[in-house]
């Protein structure tokens, strides 16, 4: 039993991948021996499951059928094995995928505590700044910002952080405080993937909203960066208090015009699977939530 479902979970993950050599690094096998297993694999229901080429590997028709129905399987079955083994002890491999800062910030320093509770559970963190893609990258937690669209997917609130705009104190030494919104037009902006809004940043304060128009000097494509170039004094960033919460608190970074509301981020964290999400998607998601209600 072990053998064939370990054979169907391979068949899954080629068929999601489209690559024997992918879907081999996540199990550590060659794509050799994934080519023969998915072969014997055909043999056996006497039909053919991929459709191979010197340039694509894609399911057939009867693979992608094949793949539809036994993907329920293979979850409830990993959620079987948990339950019989009634220890709440977590196996396998668990694949979270966030961007680059949040991870490091948020999800990185509390991964050490729920690895000791779990032994022998495995932990792979894809991070990007770009959307992933939950089912082609086998992603069983990925954080979300902003609104979420209509899915089939399990999601959980984790948090709305502020945004605020700082920069560092030489910078500010040097260009002066703003007072209000209308003077970062004379400041140098630092821009992010999260801080490119078309119409602009609006600011509110005492029922009244305020926009400007900003034009970034430095534009920078992954969030981190953002909050390293106003460390490095390069001007004002526009980011998640959870960006940069650390340099707020040690003062080498200053939130600027903190009476100003700028708004939040919604955070969250979908789930794969609808009701069959991975019990170690569901354990770590509420780790998470725990560690951030206490920061």
């Amino acid at each position: 039993m072990a053998d064939n479902f370990s054979t169907l979970r391979l068949f899954a993950r080629v068929a999601r991948t489209g690559s024997f050599t992918a879907a081999g690094k996540e199990v550590g096998l060659s794509q050799p021996s994934v080519s023969r297993i998915i072969s014997n694999l055909e043999k056996d229901l006497g039909v053919l499951l991929f459709a191979r080429s010197t340039h694509a590997l894609r399911p057939t028709e009867a693979g992608e059928e094949y793949l539809t129905r036994i993907e329920p399987i293979i979850a409830d079955i990993e959620e079987a094995n948990h339950f019989v083994r009634g220890t709440g002890e977590l196996r396998g491999k668990l694949r979270i995928g966030a961007a680059t800062s949040f991870a490091q910030r948020e999800i990185i320093p509390v991964l050490p505590a729920f690895l000791a509770q779990h032994p022998k559970l495995k932990v792979d963190l894809v991070l990007t700044d770009s959307r992933q893609d939950l089912i082609d990258e086998a992603i069983d937690v990925a954080i979300r910002y902003g609104p979420l669209d209509d899915s089939t997917m399990v999601a959980r609130k984790l948090g709305d952080p502020p945004r605020i705009i700082a920069a560092s104190p030489a910078y500010l030494a040097r260009a002066g405080h703003p007072k209000q919104p209308a003077d970062l037009v004379d400041h140098q902006i630092i821009l992010g993937p999260s801080s490119r809004a078309k119409a602009g940043w609006s600011f509110e304060k005492d029922g009244k909203v305020q926009s400007i128009r900003v034009d970034g000097r430095v534009m920078i494509t992954v969030n981190e960066g953002t909050t390293v170039a106003a460390l490095a004094g390069m001007g004002v960033v526009n980011t998640a208090l959870w960006g940069c919460r650390a340099e707020i608190e040690n003062g080498s970074l200053v939130r600027l015009l903190p009476d100003w509301d700028l708004g939040t981020i919604e955070v969250h964290a979908l789930l794969s699977g609808g009701k069959r999400t991975k019990p170690s998607a569901r354990a770590f998601t509420k780790h998470l939530q725990q560690a951030l209600s206490n920061a």
